[in-house]
Protein backbone atom coordinates (compact mmCIF):
# COMPACT_ATOMS: atom_id res chain seq x y z
CA UNK A 1 0.00 0.00 0.00
CA UNK A 2 1.43 3.38 -0.78
CA UNK A 3 1.65 6.95 1.65
CA UNK A 4 -0.62 9.49 0.56
CA UNK A 5 0.89 12.36 -1.14
CA UNK A 6 1.58 15.40 1.24
CA UNK A 7 1.73 18.93 0.04
CA UNK A 8 4.09 21.76 1.14
CA UNK A 9 1.92 22.76 4.04
CA UNK A 10 2.05 18.70 5.17
CA UNK A 11 -1.53 18.18 4.24
CA UNK A 12 -2.50 14.98 2.31
CA UNK A 13 -3.27 15.50 -1.33
CA UNK A 14 -3.90 13.01 -4.03
CA UNK A 15 -6.21 12.39 -6.59
CA UNK A 16 -10.10 13.99 -5.54
CA UNK A 17 -13.54 13.29 -7.16
CA UNK A 18 -15.00 16.35 -6.81
CA UNK A 19 -13.89 19.77 -7.74
CA UNK A 20 -11.23 21.23 -5.83
CA UNK A 21 -12.09 25.00 -4.97
CA UNK A 22 -8.52 25.67 -4.33
CA UNK A 23 -7.55 29.57 -4.82
CA UNK A 24 -6.40 29.43 -8.24
CA UNK A 25 -9.17 28.35 -9.03
CA UNK A 26 -11.46 30.69 -7.38
CA UNK A 27 -10.36 33.34 -9.73
CA UNK A 28 -9.99 31.66 -12.85
CA UNK A 29 -13.56 31.04 -12.41
CA UNK A 30 -13.91 34.70 -11.27
CA UNK A 31 -12.05 35.92 -14.93
CA UNK A 32 -14.24 33.10 -16.96
CA UNK A 33 -17.37 34.38 -14.90
CA UNK A 34 -16.44 38.13 -15.65
CA UNK A 35 -17.64 37.63 -19.40
CA UNK A 36 -20.98 36.87 -18.51
CA UNK A 37 -21.34 39.29 -15.40
CA UNK A 38 -18.86 41.63 -16.33
CA UNK A 39 -17.61 42.29 -12.76
CA UNK A 40 -16.46 39.16 -11.14
CA UNK A 41 -13.01 39.96 -12.98
CA UNK A 42 -12.70 42.73 -10.50
CA UNK A 43 -13.05 40.52 -7.69
CA UNK A 44 -10.44 37.94 -8.85
CA UNK A 45 -7.73 40.41 -9.46
CA UNK A 46 -8.32 41.70 -6.10
CA UNK A 47 -8.82 38.20 -4.61
CA UNK A 48 -5.39 37.53 -6.97
CA UNK A 49 -3.39 40.53 -5.26
CA UNK A 50 -4.27 39.48 -1.18
CA UNK A 51 -4.04 36.30 -1.71
CA UNK A 52 -0.45 36.01 -3.39
CA UNK A 53 1.21 38.31 -0.01
CA UNK A 54 0.06 35.15 1.76
CA UNK A 55 1.29 31.75 2.64
CA UNK A 56 0.64 29.27 -0.18
CA UNK A 57 1.66 25.75 -1.70
CA UNK A 58 4.23 26.28 -3.78
CA UNK A 59 2.55 25.60 -7.05
CA UNK A 60 -0.24 28.00 -6.33
CA UNK A 61 2.36 30.78 -6.43
CA UNK A 62 3.04 30.62 -9.80
CA UNK A 63 -0.51 30.71 -10.68
CA UNK A 64 -0.97 33.90 -8.86
CA UNK A 65 1.42 35.53 -10.97
CA UNK A 66 -0.05 33.86 -14.32
CA UNK A 67 -3.73 35.14 -13.15
CA UNK A 68 -2.61 38.88 -12.38
CA UNK A 69 -0.61 39.19 -15.51
CA UNK A 70 -3.39 37.89 -17.76
CA UNK A 71 -5.69 40.20 -15.92
CA UNK A 72 -3.73 43.82 -16.10
CA UNK A 73 -2.99 42.57 -19.62
CA UNK A 74 -5.88 42.00 -20.99
CA UNK A 75 -7.16 45.19 -18.82
CA UNK A 76 -4.52 47.12 -20.79
CA UNK A 77 -5.15 44.94 -24.37
CA UNK A 78 -9.30 46.31 -23.97
CA UNK A 79 -7.92 49.68 -23.01
CA UNK A 80 -6.00 49.82 -26.24
CA UNK A 81 -8.77 48.26 -28.22
CA UNK A 82 -11.42 51.42 -26.70
CA UNK A 83 -9.53 54.31 -28.21
CA UNK A 84 -8.49 52.04 -31.40
CA UNK A 85 -12.42 51.27 -32.04
CA UNK A 86 -12.44 54.34 -33.12
CA UNK A 87 -11.05 53.93 -36.13
CA UNK A 88 -12.89 50.29 -36.37
CA UNK A 89 -9.29 48.63 -35.43
CA UNK A 90 -10.21 47.99 -31.85
CA UNK A 91 -13.07 46.06 -33.27
CA UNK A 92 -11.78 43.54 -34.49
CA UNK A 93 -9.02 43.42 -31.62
CA UNK A 94 -11.12 42.77 -28.66
CA UNK A 95 -12.64 39.36 -29.84
CA UNK A 96 -8.81 38.42 -29.40
CA UNK A 97 -8.08 39.69 -26.46
CA UNK A 98 -11.55 38.20 -24.99
CA UNK A 99 -10.63 34.62 -26.39
CA UNK A 100 -6.24 35.16 -25.05
CA UNK A 101 -7.89 35.87 -21.41
CA UNK A 102 -10.23 33.04 -21.73
CA UNK A 103 -7.58 30.50 -22.99
CA UNK A 104 -5.00 31.33 -20.15
CA UNK A 105 -7.91 31.49 -17.52
CA UNK A 106 -9.13 27.82 -18.82
CA UNK A 107 -5.43 26.42 -18.75
CA UNK A 108 -4.95 27.95 -15.42
CA UNK A 109 -7.95 26.39 -14.19
CA UNK A 110 -6.99 22.88 -15.29
CA UNK A 111 -3.89 23.11 -13.90
CA UNK A 112 -4.99 24.16 -10.26
CA UNK A 113 -7.05 21.38 -10.43
CA UNK A 114 -4.10 19.10 -10.88
CA UNK A 115 -2.35 21.32 -8.50
CA UNK A 116 0.66 21.69 -10.74
CA UNK A 117 2.30 25.10 -11.14
CA UNK A 118 2.04 26.49 -14.07
CA UNK A 119 5.54 26.16 -16.50
CA UNK A 120 6.11 29.71 -17.45
CA UNK A 121 4.08 32.29 -15.27
CA UNK A 122 5.71 35.26 -16.76
CA UNK A 123 4.84 34.92 -20.16
CA UNK A 124 2.23 36.29 -22.53
CA UNK A 125 1.56 33.47 -24.55
CA UNK A 126 -0.73 30.60 -23.23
Amino acid sequence: MTEPVKSDTGREVGPSNGFDFNQPTIISLCFLASFITGITGLVGIVLAHVWQGESQESWAASHFTYLIRTFWFGFLGFLVAGVLSFVLIGLLIMPLIAVWVGVRSVLSLIKAQRKEPMPDPSTLLF
